[in-house]
């Protein structure tokens, strides 16, 4: 995996970037092996070495320097360095989502808000994030509801963005060595996009964004979220989402009024979108 990634990003970074004289004519795309080499300051053989699987033991200044010789962002060069299993321990790990925590995303009462960990599992979630995946069957995983339920593609309307988001951001947070990790690579590559993007090596932590949804109790939806690292627990991370005043406050709050993708209709009947009815803004 080390290897597939130096090659992955060493094939991204343009020669006249990196300070080198530029060729008409280049049997590779992006950087050579030796190129890689003198910017990093290791030998030719060595770097081979590390892109071949052959060494598995760079050492934390090698890394760094890889890391600027290729451009690496920050999520980027972490995760090189967790590939090389060089990463400070940060403790045990655990997918129990303690009780205060629970009880602080109850009280946002106008707010989707969800517990992750690094595998992106749902661990928990409030009333309105349960409200606003409800579309979902069932809404445990992200990247499995993105990749493998149908729903998807009608409930993100920007669906390739949320895609490719899903997929760097599964690289910055999944243990890349955990037999789980590659359990879920297996299933998910059942859906050949995925299979691609995860193939390019993109690595992009989840911070803060705007992401658009199509409810089909309330209609479109653009709401803004934050992530958070759970501090007492390692490797978890909460996420909230919060809309602007306006169309999509009053959509979201009528969500959180109505909880209309749950059971508000009678078992066996569907229920109406509510932006049907005009108590919702009308859908475009």
């Amino acid at each position: 995996m080390l290897g597939e990634f130096l090659k992955a990003h060493r094939a991204r970074v343009n020669p006249q970037d990196a300070g080198l004289p530029s060729h008409t004519q280049r049997k590779v795309k992006g950087l050579r092996r030796e190129e890689v080499a003198v910017l990093a300051g290791v030998s030719a053989d060595y770097y081979a070495r590390l892109e071949q699987g052959r060494e598995t033991h760079p050492s934390a200044q090698v890394l760094d320097a890889l890391s600027r010789a290729l451009h690496l962002d920050t999520d980027a060069r972490a995760h090189l360095h967790r590939l090389a299993g060089v990463v400070a321990d940060e403790g045990h790990t655990t997918d129990k989502v303690s009780p205060e925590l629970r009880r602080l995303m109850s009280g946002m009462h106008d707010m989707p808000a969800f517990v992750m960990n690094g595998f992106l599992d749902m661990l928990a979630s409030n009333a309105l994030a349960e409200a606003l995946y409800e579309p979902f069957t069932p809404a445990d995983n992200a990247a499995r509801m993105t990749f493998l339920d149908p729903v998807a593609a009608s409930f993100y309307p920007r669906w390739n963005w949320v895609a490719q988001s899903t997929v760097a951001h599964l690289r910055q947070t999944a243990d890349p060595k955990s037999q789980r990790l590659r359990q879920m690579v297996a299933e998910l590559s059942q859906n050949p996009v995925f299979e691609e993007l995860w193939e390019h090596h993109e690595v992009r932590g989840k911070t803060q964004d705007a992401k658009e949804f199509v409810h089909p109790a309330v209609g479109p939806l653009e709401l803004t979220y934050h992530s958070f690292d759970v501090r007492e627990a390692p490797g978890q991370y909460l996420v909230v989402y919060q809309a602007e005043p306006g169309p999509n406050a009053d959509a979201l709050r009528l969500l959180a009024t109505s909880r209309a993708t749950r059971a508000a209709a009678s078992p066996g009947t569907t229920p109406v979108p509510l932006w049907l009815t005009g108590t919702a803004r009308s859908r475009p």
